[in-house]
């Protein structure tokens, strides 16, 4: 997907119907931040070589030193999701 300009991102998250609200939550190391990377790098915001090494959630000094997330994050995404993805339309 083509980044968004901001302007376009705010319009689509305006609207309510346009929103979808997820929380990632496992184990230790269980991959949360590889997950997390790989829906930023879908969103445009990361690139594909970034994903699963980047670690764009854990921003802490000490999360980077420790390879370990310490403190939770929320990221705002942008993308375009087919309305048949699930077999039916979300519209319904």
């Amino acid at each position: 997907m083509a980044r968004q300009r901001s302007e376009a991102v705010a319009e689509a998250m305006s609207k309510a119907h346009n929103i979808r609200n997820m929380c990632v939550i496992a184990h230790v190391d269980h991959g949360k931040s590889t997950l997390t990377d790989a829906l930023v790098y879908k969103a445009g915001i990361i690139t594909e070589q970034q994903a699963g090494q980047r670690r764009f959630t854990d921003s802490l000094e000490a999360e980077q030193e420790k390879g370990i997330t310490i403190k939770s994050s929320s990221v705002s995404m942008f993308y375009e999701l087919d309305d048949q993805v699930l077999g039916k339309s979300f519209h319904e």
